[in-house]
C-alpha cells in the first residue's frame, strides 16, 4: 500500500483524510535520523520546514511526491527533485488575502508607531497628552513599492490602492495588467522604486537572485523618511546592513514578520531598536487559513500519487517525463 510520511503537526480531520488513502507515519523531523529513515519506503511526503536535499532523499528510492504546507518552498532542492522526477507540490492560493493582511498591516504599525505605543500604555506611561515625539506619520495617499507583484502583492496592491488611496509602484518580470488597470500600478525599475517610494514592500520569492537583494546602496537609494516592509523572506534583506540603516537615520523605520535566522535570536540588534517592528513570521497564521492550506497540502499529495493533479505543482516539467 501506499505510504505518505508527515512531517508535520497535522489536524486530526487532515491526518484521517491521508489514511484513507495510505499508511500515515508520523515523523518528528527533530529527532536525528527520523526523517531520513522514514522516507526510505515512502511514496509521498507532507510538511513543511525540514530541508529536502540529496542529503534527506537520498535512500528515499520509492518517493513520488512532496507537498509542502506553505507557499514558499526555498526548503526545497527542486533542481534536485527535477533529477529524481519528484513531483513538488505547494499551496499558493489559500493564504493569499491572509499573508497580504499581515503585510498590510506591517506598513500601519511602522508608520503609525502602533506596538511601539501599545507598549507604552500596557506599561503604565500614559500618564499625558502624548506631544510629538510619539507622533507616526500618514499611510494614506502615499507611494507604495511593491518588489514582486505575485498573488501576495497584488492582494495589498488592492488594499493600498482602494483602500488608502496610495500611488502603487512595482518591479517584477512580468507586467501586470490586473493590477495596472484596477489600481493603478505603474511598473517600474528598482532604482526608481526605492528612490520614490514612502513604503518598500517585498514581496519576492528568495532565489539565488533575490538573497540580499536590500543591501546598503539600496537602503541609501530610499527616502530617509521611507520605511523597509519584509513580509516575504528573511535573507532578501542583508540584516547587518539593516541595522545600520535603521540605526544612523538612513532610512525612518522598519517592518518585519521573517528574518535570516528564525526565530530571531534574543540578542539580535533589532530588538533593541524602537523605530522597527518585529513580528514572529506570522503572515498566514490565522486558523482559517492554516485549516485551509494543511487540507490544501493532503489534498495536492493524494491528486499528485494518484497522478490527477493539475494545479499547485512547483516543478510541473516532471510530469512531463
Amino acid at each position: 500500500m501506499t505510504k505518505i510520511v508527515v512531517y508535520k503537526p497535522l489536524p486530526d480531520e487532515t491526518i484521517e483524510y491521508l489514511r484513507s488513502h495510505a499508511d500515515v507515519a508520523i515523523v518528528d523531523p527533530k529527532q536525528p535520523g527520523a526523517l531520513i529513515e522514514a522516507l526510505k519506503d515512502a511514496d509521498g511526503a507532507i510538511g513543511t520546514g525540514a530541508k529536502m536535499n540529496a542529503e534527506t532523499l537520498a535512500g528515499a528510492t520509492r518517493l513520488r511526491v512532496l507537498s509542502t504546507v506553505s507557499v514558499g518552498f526555498d526548503a526545497f532542492d527542486v533542481e534536485y527533485l527535477n533529477q529524481r522526477g519528484i513531483v513538488l507540490t505547494n499551496t499558493p492560493d489559500v493564504l493569499t488575502e491572509s499573508t497580504a493582511d499581515t503585510a498590510f498591516s506591517l506598513v500601519l504599525l511602522a508608520a503609525r508607531r502602533l506596538a511601539e505605543l501599545a507598549a507604552f500604555v500596557k506599561a503604565g506611561k500614559w500618564t499625558k497628552k502624548i506631544g510629538e515625539d510619539r507622533f507616526g506619520v500618514d499611510v494614506h495617499h502615499k507611494t507604495l513599492g511593491i518588489v514582486g507583484l505575485g498573488r501576495i502583492g497584488t492582494s495589498v496592491a488592492r488594499r493600498a490602492a482602494l483602500g488608502f488611496e496610495m500611488n502603487v509602484l512595482y518591479v517584477d518580470q512580468g507586467v501586470n495588467e490586473r493590477a495596472e488597470r484596477e489600481y493603478g500600478a505603474k511598473k517600474v525599475d528598482l532604482d526608481e522604486l526605492l528612490r520614490t517610494s514612502d513604503f518598500v514592500l517585498l514581496q519576492a520569492p528568495l532565489t539565488p537572485e533575490t538573497k540580499n537583494l536590500i543591501s546598503t546602496p539600496q537602503l541609501k537609494a530610499m527616502k530617509r523618511s521611507a520605511f523597509l516592509i519584509n513580509a516575504s523572506r528573511g535573507p532578501i534583506v542583508d540584516e547587518a546592513a539593516l541595522v545600520e540603516a535603521l540605526k544612523d537615520g538612513t532610512i525612518a523605520g522598519a517592518g518585519l514578520d521573517v528574518y535570516v535566522e528564525e526565530p530571531l535570536s534574543l540578542v539580535s540588534p533589532l530588538l533593541k531598536l524602537d523605530n522597527v517592528v518585529t513580528l514572529p513570521h506570522i503572515g498566514s497564521a490565522t486558523h482559517e487559513t492554516r485549516a485551509a492550506m494543511n487540507k490544501n497540502a493532503a489534498e495536492n499529495l493524494i491528486a499528485a500519487l494518484n497522478g490527477t493533479l493539475k494545479t499547485n505543482i512547483v516543478n510541473p516539467d516532471v510530469l512531463k517525463r
